[in-house]
């Protein structure tokens, strides 16, 4: 602790400093007032002798014109004398008055030198006597006396007059230039004196801000520290929020980029099926369009043969429009949507897929330990996450080898896999007998953006999002992997007690399950803007008994309803070019409300219910059941109430 002693002698210290610097400060502001007034009165004594030597300019260029107007007069009045023109005498005449007006400007602008009027008196007298000399002149060649008139002017060119006239001009600018001389030496040396009293002053300003800044620097020192401490906390703070700021805004600009490439990925996915695709449409195609041809050749025949080969068509159509819908549907980019899946059903269902992703050089053997246990997630995501994890596997196996995907069940400890929860989980192994890993790469495979694939050929981001995926679902990732042994990855799924809804097959026409009963005839307004899609619509309507009344505009609708007013039911496409489906059908409804809607789609994802307002979806392609079906539940809805949607399944049957 210190003394009062050293508290005083603090204290005192202070004080001092504190009045130095106030002295400071008041000489400093006394030399800037001293220093402004100096370089002030400098300013002051350099305008005023350039105004001075400009009053000098002055006069001796109005001397000098002066001189020369009497020259010019003179010289008009010879040329007067020797051609007797009038014109010259005037312009000798206006010459001569001009110099007298010259003479009384110098006269006034010298009014403040008494040294130059005794010259300027001089020369008017001489200038009036000259004056009376060249009238008698200018008077004899007016009366037509020429020689007399010639004579005068030769005598007069030689006149004491003419000489005294030339003698006080050149006195008057050789005065005018002495005085010239002095101002400007007495105005130099006023700004010499003025500026070394503002360098002196300048220099001791200097001194006095050199003082202050070194006694400041000794004052502020003694607080400086803690300043600086605090400064650097409130530094760090304010780094800590802008890096929290930052950390922030990247994650989520980095959550919208993965969903992106998450979508890219599933895109070239879809692009890696092209081929794979094109070849089962190509022979789905062969079955539809060889059984139709069979069936017309056996129609008259034999009937039976030819409804075998029609179901045989028909078969391949399905197959068709269930390989368009398992594509797009995997191609969509939807919100999550978890519900309960059964892992083995799932990768059963990708077996397709699987195989056209893959190529036929790898064998695919897949095996169902799970006992039909089954997890929260989303169908798609986790769809996503296996297929990433097989075209991994193919590319370790450089496109040859055999595959193995294997769901199970695993009872795990807290930790025991990662950092996962004790519990139940089912598992997914995607084993291939490829070129391995190193322990040090097997370490890295998760992080975003490591790959060890070439460049151009990988983003790093596959298993990244298989990672986010799981840790998102409360699981874990385990990696078995050596060199020359290949790769087996297992997803760890919390199991969920939760029951997969039962699918509803779709049965013949024989056994289908039980509809509405088939309404009478009705009056059916068909909007649909592709030609043959409405002409085969049409027909189909007409062949289940009901009486379709065609509309290939959206726009066309409400003229048809207000002729047709028995129509009740409108069947309406969903997407057209000049009106969609929804909002037609928005516009009608307040108009025709007793009328019954229903939408035909050809999207194979899921369908958002509330975009079409309730009313019942028809998927393209259907069949006459189907469609007969999808009339009758339409026809049934009560329309009466906001309620009656709710109580049937909006997706009809196909």
């Amino acid at each position: 602790m210190r003394s009062e002693a050293q508290t005083a002698a603090l204290g005192g210290g202070a004080t001092w400093r504190t009045v130095t610097l106030v002295v400071m400060g008041l000489l400093g502001a006394a030399v800037l007032v001293a220093l402004i007034v100096t370089l002030g009165n400098a300013n002051r004594q350099r305008d005023r002798a350039l105004e001075l030597q400009a009053h000098s300019y002055d006069v001796m260029i109005l001397a000098r014109t002066l001189s020369g107007t009497i020259a010019r007069s003179e010289a008009s009045l010879g040329r007067y004398v020797i051609s007797g023109d009038k014109q010259l005498g005037q312009l000798y005449f206006d010459e001569w008055l001009l110099a007298g007006t010259q003479i009384e400007r110098l006269d006034r602008i010298t009014n403040d030198n008494p040294e130059q009027q005794p010259r300027i008196d001089r020369l008017r007298a001489a200038y009036d006597a000259r004056g009376r000399e060249l009238s008698l002149t200018a008077l004899n060649t007016s009366y037509g006396k020429n020689g007399q008139a010639l004579a005068r002017y030769y005598q007069a060119r030689k006149a004491p007059t003419l000489i005294e006239i030339n003698k006080t001009l050149d006195t008057l600018i050789a005065g005018e230039r002495a005085l010239l001389d002095q101002r400007t030496a007495a105005a130099m040396g006023s700004v010499e004196r003025s500026s070394w009293v503002a360098g002196v002053l300048a220099v001791f300003g200097v001194l006095i801000v050199l003082g202050a800044i070194l006694l400041g620097w000794f004052t502020i020192r003694a607080v400086g520290e803690r300043a600086t401490a605090l400064a650097d906390a409130e530094l760090e703070r304010e780094r800590a929020d802008e890096l929290t700021a930052a950390v922030a805004t990247a994650t989520a600009e980095l959550r919208v980029q993965e969903a992106k490439l998450r979508q890219i990925q599933k895109m070239e996915a879809v692009g890696q099926l092209t081929g794979g695709i094109a070849h089962d449409f190509n022979n789905m195609l062969a079955v539809v369009l060889g059984g139709l041809e069979l069936a017309r050749r056996s129609v008259v025949a034999d009937p039976m043969t030819a409804r075998r080969h029609i179901d045989s068509a028909t078969e391949g159509a399905n197959r068709a429009a269930a390989l368009t819908r398992r594509l797009l549907a995997f191609s969509r980019e939807d919100s999550l949507k978890p519900e309960p899946i059964d892992c083995a059903a799932l990768v059963a269902g990708m077996s397709d897929l699987l195989d056209r992703t893959l190529g036929d050089a790898i064998t695919l053997v897949a095996r169902d330990e799970a006992a039909g246990c089954c997890v929260r997630a989303d169908r798609v995501q986790l769809e996503n996450a296996v297929l990433n994890l097989a075209v991994n596997a193919r590319d370790a196996m450089n496109g040859r080898g055999t595959l193995t995907i294997v769901t199970g069940t695993a009872t795990l400890a807290a930790d025991q896999v990662g950092k996962c929860a004790a519990g139940e989980y089912v598992t997914i192994m995607v084993a291939d007998d490829g070129c391995g890993m190193t322990p040090d790469v097997a370490d890295r495979v998760f992080e975003p953006f490591f790959t060890t694939k070439d460049v151009g050929k990988g983003t790093g981001l596959g298993l990244s999002q298989i990672f986010a995926l799981v840790q998102q679902l409360q699981g874990e990732v385990g990696i078995v992997s050596a060199p020359g042994e290949g790769t087996a990855v297992t997803l760890y799924l919390p199991r969920t007690v939760d029951v997969v809804p039962a699918l509803v097959p779709v049965l013949p026409t024989e056994i289908a399950p039980a509809a509405p009963p088939p309404p009478a005839m009705l009056d059916i307004l068909v909007v649909e803007d592709d030609p043959r899609v409405l002409s085969a619509t049409i027909g189909a309507l007409e062949e289940i008994g009901h009486r379709a009344i065609p509309c290939d505009d959206p726009l066309a609708a409400p003229a048809l309803l207000a002729a047709n007013p028995a129509i009740r039911l409108i069947i309406s496409d969903v997407l057209m070019p000049r009106q969609t489906g929804p909002e037609m059908i928005a516009a009608l409804s307040p108009l025709y409300p007793h009328i019954a809607v229903l939408f035909v789609t050809g999207f194979a994802g899921e369908v958002n219910v509330a975009q079409f307002g309730g009313h019942d979806v028809l998927r393209k392609p259907f069949t006459l059941n189907g469609l007969e079906r999808a009339v009758a539940t339409a026809m049934a809805a009560d329309r009466a109430t906001s309620t009656a949607t709710a109580q049937h399944d909006p997706i009809a049957a196909e």
